[in-house]
């Protein structure tokens, strides 16, 4: 290991001067001092908001042209990219291919602390290689501190291929310059203990993937109102969350409910269009396919379609 690069200036690795008695709180103090600390999330996550909105913007634009989303980062990073991309297929019916999680280190980092991983550069861009990254996909950088070698190397190979790069960090574009297509920065101050952006870094990095995921699948028609009717039926769980979903949006009852889903091959979406316009299964799915499977508009033309007839 070579002699480490000065890195005291950064927001991430600052003294928090709130927190300096941290081993002398009880325990209720405690809980009050990071309840205080949290907070500061909310104002960074307001503070970014146009630009979470242009990554959700140019992500849907990409995915909705056959792109796909990446996600890359090393330690906590990359574990919160892993965790947004593995929740898409259950949420919203997403193939597995369309959203994915890059870490240092792979799988196994997932699980064991693999840090010495995140130094090397070219590890990175071999990840962006590996998945033959092309100017239809977006790819987001994920560092706390901005600095981390990993992320830098993918971002700088995705942008070399053609493709969208977005970053999110936790530092002053004044303190590390980083280059992406867009430059999202979560200034959510110094951490509760020095250094571990686990904390609030980790949690508004966390609110930010939470809401350019969801965004992106709004635009991509995956939600109708604020129902995932996309959702992937595959256990009780969700079962049960597509049968309230029926009977809500239809006034169905439970069993009538259960009947027009398994009609539908157990789709949501599918079922629902069926119930309002009369379609079969086939009928509906090639009307959903001619939309891009967003539902409001498959059925506006259904609806624009009978009273031309």
């Amino acid at each position: 290991m070579t002699d480490s690069e000065e890195r005291g200036h950064l927001l991430t690795e600052q003294i928090n001067p709130d927190s300096q008695n941290l081993d002398q709180l009880t325990s209720l103090e405690l809980v009050e001092l990071f309840n205080r600390e949290d907070a500061k999330t909310l104002s960074a996550i307001a503070a970014a908001s146009s630009q979470l909105a242009q990554a959700i913007d140019c992500t849907a634009e990409a995915l909705s042209q056959g792109g796909r989303l990446f996600y890359v980062g090393a330690g906590t990073s990359g574990r919160l990219g892993v965790l947004d991309a593995a929740e898409c297929p259950p949420t919203f019916c997403t193939p597995s291919e369309l959203v994915q999680g890059i870490i240092a280190g792979g799988a196994g980092a997932l699980v064991r602390s693999s840090e010495e991983l995140e130094d090397r550069q070219e590890n990175g861009a071999e990840a962006i290689a590996h998945r033959h990254v092309t100017e239809l996909d977006v790819v987001v950088g994920i560092s706390a501190g901005g600095t981390t070698p990993f992320v830098h190397g993918a971002i700088r190979a995705a942008r070399q291929r053609g493709a969208t790069t977005i970053m999110l960090a936790c530092v002053p574009f004044e303190q590390v310059s980083i280059e992406a297509d867009l430059d999202i920065r979560l200034l959510v101050g110094p951490e509760v203990l020095a250094g571990s952006t686990r904390l609030k870094a980790g949690t508004v990095t966390k609110m930010a993937l939470n809401i350019i995921s969801t965004g992106v699948m709004v635009q991509l028609g995956k939600v109708y109102g604020n129902r995932m009717v996309d959702v992937a039926v595959t256990n009780k769980k969700l079962h049960d969350r597509a049968l309230r979903i029926l009977q809500d949006l239809t006034s169905l009852s439970r069993k009538d409910a259960g009947l027009l889903l398994e009609r539908s091959g157990r789709k949501v979406k599918l079922a629902l269009l069926m119930h309002w316009t009369g379609l079969d299964n086939q009928q509906g799915d090639r009307l959903l396919t001619q939309h891009q499977g967003n539902l409001r508009a498959a059925v506006q033309s259904s609806k624009n379609g009978s009273s031309n007839s």
